[in-house]
C-alpha cells in the first residue's frame, strides 16, 4: 500500500487563497437597513471587495488582506488569488480563515455584506483543498474565533449540497472521469445549480484553496528537549547535544533504568528548575510501525533466506553499501536492507547497514537480527569497532562485534586501545558479582593487557586518566580494581603490578618537580641549574631508578635521568626536557609537560601512527615521524623527545635556504647526489613533506607556523603541537595546508621533477586514506566523549568535519583533481605569509 503524504512542516510556500464569485440574492437593504450613517445608493452598481485574515487559538496571525474593487452589476466575479503573509510551516492546527465580503456604501465608508469562517483543516488534521462553497452569514463581519458564530458550514441536506460534494470530489481527481457520462452529469448540474439559485434566498461564496500532489497532513515542528541531569551538571552545555543521546539509548539500552528522568532537583542550587521529558517523542509513530510490520511481515522462512535482487535493486544495495558510517538510511533503504539481509550476510560491508535497520523495541525483529549475525561472513575491523559505539547497545551484537577484534594482534590491537577504553563507556557495565561484569569487551581488554605486559601497560594509564574524570571516573575505577585483580592471577603478577606502581610515584615526583621549577621566581638558567642538582641528588628516587620500563614506552627499562643532558624549555608552562639512562646503556629523551591536556596530542599522534601503517600497507613509506605521546593525567604527561631544529630556526641559520641545512650535514657533490645533497636524504624529505600535509589536512590541524614544523638533519620534517585541530586555527584565513615556498624552493622549485613526486606522493596518499576513510572515521565516532578539547566543542559534528575533508562524494579521480588544486591554493596563498612574518616578531620580542 502507498502512504505518500507531506507535513505541513515541510512546506515553505506562504499560505494563499482564491476568492471566485458570490452567489445568491444580495438584496442591499438587508445590511444596510441598521446603519444610520447617509449612504450613496446605486441599486444597479455595487462595489464588493473581500477580506481574508487568519485567526488560532482566538487570536490573529495575521493582517487582513484584502481583494481589489471591482463594481458588479449582475454577476459579483473576483477570480482573485490572495497571498497571506504566513507559510504552511507556520500554521497551528487550529488555523481559520476569517472571510468578510464588504460594500463600499460611500467614500472611504464600507459595511459587511457577509461574513463566513472555513477552518484549514479538516478531518485528521488534513488540509483541505481545492473548491469550497462558503455559506455567507448577512449582515456582519467574520468571527474568528474557535467556536465562531459564523461557520461556513450549516446543516443542508438538499440535492444541491450532495451534488457540489460530489463535483469538489471530482474536481480533486477522487472520482474517476468519464468524458461521456460527465457531460451529461454536468449539464444536469448546471440546470439544478440555476433553478437552485433563483428559489434561496441564502449567499455563497465560492473560493479555492491550493492543490498539492499529496494529501498535507498537520506536522508540528520538532524540537529537542534537554536532558535534567546534563543541565544541572554543566549549565553551559547546549542542550541539543544531550538530549539526543538520552532518546537514543532509551531506545538501544538493555538496561531500562539507566537513564531515568526526574524531576527532583535540590533546592540549593542558584539554578535549580524541574523538566519533563514527553516520552511521545521517543515513541514510534503507530503509522509507521504499522507500515514497517506490513512491509517486513516478520518473515523468516525458506522464501525469505532465497530471495534474490534484480541487477536494479543490486545496484542500490551496492549503493547503499558504500554510504559513510554518518550517512542516515532512509525508511525506503531500511526496508530494502532488511528484506534482502540474507543475501547480503556474504557481504562484510553490509552488517552494519543491517544492523541500523533494526528497530531494538520490536523483540521479534531483535531476534531474528540475533539470530542472522552467526551467518554473516566476518567483518573488517572498522566496522567491528562501529558496532562498538554508543549507536548499538544490545550485547549480542556488541558481543559479536568483540569476537571480530579477536582475530586482531597486538600490535593493530594497540594502535585501538584508546578508543576500545572509551567505548566502555557505551557497555552499560553491570556488576555480576566477584569483582567481574557482564561485558565482552571488558572482559577481552582484561585478558589481552594481562597476557601482554606492553598493552597491559597503556592500557593501565588510560584507564588512570579516565579515573579522574568527575562523570565516568567511579565506573573506570572499578575496572582498574577488576584489573589489578587480574594481574594477580598470571605469573609474576605482583612484579608486574608493583611496576605499575613503581610507574605512578615516577610520573608523581616529575609533576612536583614541574610544579616546583615553574613556581620559582628565579630566571631559566637558574631554574636549569636547580633541575640539575635535583637530578643528581643520590638521594633521590630519579638517579636510581631500578630498570623500571618507560610508561610513555614500555618496550625499554629506565634507570636514571642525565642531569647534564637535562634542561627546561622556554616557553609559557616551562616543560622539563628529560634524558633518561636505559639499561643498554643508550639514550632516551623526553619531555614532561604540566598545565597541559595531552590528550588531543595523543590522539592526533595516535591517527599518524595508524595512517602510517595503512599507508605501508599499501608499500608507501612517507618517512612520518609518529612520536610517541602519552597522557598519565588530565593536565600531564610524557612527549618523545626527537633531535631536531624548527624549519624557523633552520631558515634563519641558512638565510632561508633548506638545501644548505642538508648540505651541511650531508653533502653529496657527486653524481648520485641531488643539488649536493644525499639522494636518500632528499628523498626522505619529499616523501615527509607529502605525508604530512596529507595527514594535517584531512586532520585540519591549525595553528601551523615554521616554529612547529621540525626538520632533521637526515630529511625528516614532522609537525608538532596539535593545540587546534578540526579546522580550528587562531589565524585568520589559513591555507588547507602549511606548504610554503622555501619548502618547495628545497625541492628544486615548483617546475622541478622532484616537486613533480611530492605532488604524486601526496595523490597516493591521499586515494589510499580514502580507501580507509571508515575506519578513521569510526575511531573519531569512539572519541566524541572522551574530553578531546576541539571535539568537545561541537560533538555531534567533529566526525563529520573529518568526513568533509575524505570527499566521499567524489570520485577517485575528481579527488585527485580537488586536491591538486588544494596544493595550488596552499602554495600561492599570501596571507599565511603576512602571518608568518608577524608571528616571526612577535617570537622575536618575546625572546
Amino acid at each position: 500500500m502507498d502512504f505518500s503524504y507531506c507535513l505541513t512542516k515541510d512546506i515553505e510556500l506562504p499560505v494563499s487563497i482564491r476568492i471566485a464569485s458570490l452567489e445568491g440574492t444580495r438584496d442591499r437593504r438587508q445590511w444596510i437597513k441598521n446603519d444610520s450613517r447617509p449612504h450613496i445608493h446605486d441599486e444597479e452598481h455595487t462595489d464588493f471587495y473581500v477580506t481574508v485574515q487568519l485567526f488560532g487559538d482566538n487570536k490573529p496571525l495575521t493582517v487582513p488582506v484584502r481583494t481589489c474593487y471591482k463594481a458588479f452589476k449582475s454577476h459579483c466575479s473576483w477570480n482573485e488569488w490572495l497571498t497571506l503573509p504566513i507559510k504552511y510551516c507556520e500554521l497551528p492546527p487550529s488555523a481559520q480563515c476569517a472571510i468578510t465580503v464588504w460594500d463600499t456604501t460611500g467614500p472611504r465608508q464600507a459595511i459587511p455584506v457577509g461574513g463566513t469562517t472555513l477552518q484549514l483543516f479538516g478531518k485528521y488534521y488534513t488540509l483541505r483543498k481545492g473548491k469550497h462553497k462558503l455559506h455567507l452569514w448577512p449582515g456582519v463581519e467574520s468571527d474568528g474565533r474557535v467556536n465562531s458564530k459564523t461557520p461556513s458550514k450549516v446543516k443542508m441536506d438538499d440535492d444541491m449540497d450532495k451534488l457540489e460534494k460530489l463535483v469538489k470530489r471530482y474536481d480533486c481527481g477522487d472520482i474517476r472521469p468519464v468524458e461521456w457520462l460527465d457531460n451529461m452529469a454536468f449539464r444536469y448540474i448546471e440546470k439544478a445549480h440555476t433553478k437552485a439559485a433563483q428559489k434561496s434566498t441564502d449567499m455563497a461564496l465560492y473560493i479555492d484553496l491550493p492543490k498539492f500532489d499529496f494529501p498535507v497532513v498537520f506536522g508540528e515542528m520538532e524540537y529537542t528537549l534537554p536532558n535534567p541531569s546534563d543541565s544541572l551538571a554543566n549549565p553551559q552545555q547546549p542542550a541539543s547535544q544531550s538530549n539526543a543521546n538520552v532518546m537514543n539509548q532509551s531506545l538501544h539500552s538493555d538496561v531500562p533504568d539507566q537513564h531515568r528522568l526526574s524531576n527532583e532537583h535540590p533546592t540549593d542550587s542558584p539554578r535549580s528548575y524541574a523538566l519533563v521529558l514527553d516520552l511521545d517523542i521517543i515513541r514510534d509513530n503507530p503509522v509507521e510501525a504499522k507500515h514497517r510490520r506490513l512491509v517486513r511481515s516478520h518473515r523468516n522462512g525458506p522464501l525469505d533466506r532465497d530471495l534474490k535482487p534484480n541487477p536494479k535493486i543490486r545496484d542500490e544495495l551496492n549503493s547503499i553499501m558504500s554510504y559513510p558510517p554518518t550517512q542516515t538510511l532512509t525508511t525506503e533503504e531500511k526496508d530494502l536492507v532488511w528484506k534482502f539481509r540474507y543475501y547480503l550476510t556474504r557481504d562484510k560491508r553490509a552488517l552494519t547497514k543491517f544492523l541500523k535497520c533494526v528497530v531494538w523495541t520490536d523483540a521479534t525483529e531483535v531476534r531474528q537480527a540475533v539470530d542472522i549475525l552467526s551467518l554473516w561472513v566476518d567483518i573488517d575491523v572498522d566496522d567491528a569497532l562501529e558496532l562498538l559505539g554508543k549507536e548499538f547497545g544490545n550485547r549480542a551484537v556488541r558481543s559479536y562485534a568483540v569476537n571480530q577484534l579477536r582475530k586482531a594482534d597486538d600490535d593493530d590491537l594497540l594502535l585501538y586501545l584508546l578508543q576500545l577504553v572509551q567505548a566502555l563507556k557505551f557497555e552499560h557495565l553491570v556488576e555480576k558479582g566477584s569483582g567481574s561484569y557482564e561485558s565482552s569487551l571488558l572482559q577481552f581488554l582484561i585478558d589481552r593487557a594481562t597476557r601482554n605486559p606492553v598493552l597491559g601497560n597503556y592500557f593501565h594509564w588510560y584507564l588512570m586518566v579516565e579515573c579522574e574524570d568527575k562523570i565516568v571516573g567511579r565506573m573506570y575505577a572499578k575496572v582498574t580494581y577488576h584489573y589489578f585483580t587480574a594481574i594477580l592471577e598470571v605469573p609474576y603478577g605482583h612484579n608486574r603490578r608493583d611496576t605499575l606502581r613503581q610507574q605512578g610515584e615516577l610520573i608523581q615526583t616529575l609533576s612536583k618537580l614541574s610544579q616546583q621549577i615553574r613556581a620559582m621566581k628565579e630566571p631559566r638558567a637558574k631554574k636549569i641549574e636547580k633541575l640539575r642538582a635535583i637530578l643528581g641528588d643520590p638521594k633521590g628516587m630519579l638517579s636510581n631508578l631500578p630498570g623500571l620500563p618507560l610508561p610513555l614506552d614500555p618496550t625499554v627499562r629506565v634507570r636514571s635521568i642525565l642531569p647534564e643532558k637535562s634542561s627546561i624549555f622556554n616557553s609559557n608552562l616551562q616543560p622539563l626536557r628529560l634524558t633518561f639512562i636505559c639499561d643498554d646503556g643508550l639514550e632516551y629523551p623526553v619531555i614532561f609537560k604540566t598545565g597541559d591536556d595531552l590528550r588531543q596530542d595523543q590522539l592526533v599522534i595516535q591517527i599518524i601512527t595508524l595512517m602510517d601503517k595503512l599507508l605501508r600497507k599499501e608499500n608507501l613509506d612517507l618517512r612520518l615521524t609518529p612520536y610517541k605521546v602519552l597522557a598519565t593525567g588530565p593536565e600531564h604527561g610524557l612527549m618523545q623527545f626527537i633531535p631536531s631544529m624548527s624549519l624557523a630556526a633552520v631558515l634563519n641559520e641558512h638565510q632561508n635556504n633548506v638545501i644548505d641545512f642538508f648540505k651541511k650535514h650531508h653533502p653529496d657533490p657527486g653524481p648520485d647526489g641531488i643539488y649536493g645533497v644525499d639522494a636518500q636524504v632528499m628523498e626522505t624529505y619529499i616523501r615527509s613533506c607529502a605525508g604530512y600535509c596529507v595527514i594535517t589536512y584531512l586532520l585540519g590541524v591549525g595553528d601551523r607556523h615554521l616554529d612547529n614544523l621540525l626538520l632533521s638533519p637526515e630529511g625528516y620534517l614532522f609537525h608538532v603541537d596539535f593545540g587546534f585541530i578540526l579546522g580550528r586555527d587562531p589565524k585568520p584565513f589559513p591555507p588547507p595546508m602549511k606548504l610554503c615556498k622555501e619548502m618547495i624552493e628545497a625541492m628544486g622549485g615548483a617546475n622541478s621533477r622532484h616537486y613533480d613526486k611530492f605532488r604524486q606522493y601526496c595523490y597516493t596518499a591521499f586515494t589510499t586514506l580514502r580507501r580507509n576513510a571508515n575506519l578513521i572515521l569510526n575511531l573519531f565516532a569512539l572519541m566524541v566523549d572522551a574530553n578531546i578539547p576541539d571535539i568537545k566543542i561541537e560533538p555531534d559534528k567533529a566526525v563529520n568535519k573529518v568526513q568533509e575533508k575524505f570527499r566521499l562524494d567524489l570520485s577517485e579521480e575528481a579527488a585527485i583533481a580537488y586536491f591538486q588544486g588544494l596544493i595550488s591554493e596552499s602554495v600561492n596563498a599570501l596571507f599565511p605569509q603576512i602571518m608568518e612574518t608577524v608571528h616571526k616578531w612577535a617570537q622575536y620580542w618575546r625572546s
